[in-house]
């Protein structure tokens, strides 16, 4: 932004010299031109300010969520990690009870220990 040399105020405001010199350019259309470019130039003004607000926005969320990473691995380093939910652990346990019925059903005995006697 460094290298900007005119605002657009800077081209409504711009007087030009007058020279005799013959045939010049029609002042109307230079002035519907230079209304043309203002326009133009501050269209561009606010997409630069948009685009670098939103560039701030996504550079705060990158920090946010790199310090998040940051506590979850360290917290995943010194410690065993905790169940997330006991609801959870407990559906693990009656899918995983549910499937050793269904696959060593047959072997189980009347009182669900194993029936040693396929093994003799």
């Amino acid at each position: 932004m460094d290298n900007i040399k005119f605002t657009p105020q800077d081209i409504l405001h711009k007087q030009f010299k007058e020279r005799n010199i013959g045939k010049g350019y029609d002042e109307a259309d230079v002035d519907s031109f230079l209304d043309d470019v203002i326009k133009d130039y501050d269209t561009f003004n606010k997409e630069v300010d948009r685009l670098n607000s939103e560039n701030e926005r996504l550079r705060a969320k990158v920090d946010e969520l790199n310090r998040q990473v940051e506590v979850g691995s360290s917290m995943n380093n010194g410690a065993v990690s905790q169940p997330v939910s006991n609801a959870t652990n407990m559906d693990i346990l009656k899918r995983l009870s549910n499937l050793e019925r269904r696959v060593f059903g047959s072997q189980m005995g009347a009182n669900g220990q194993e029936n040693d006697s396929h093994l003799l």
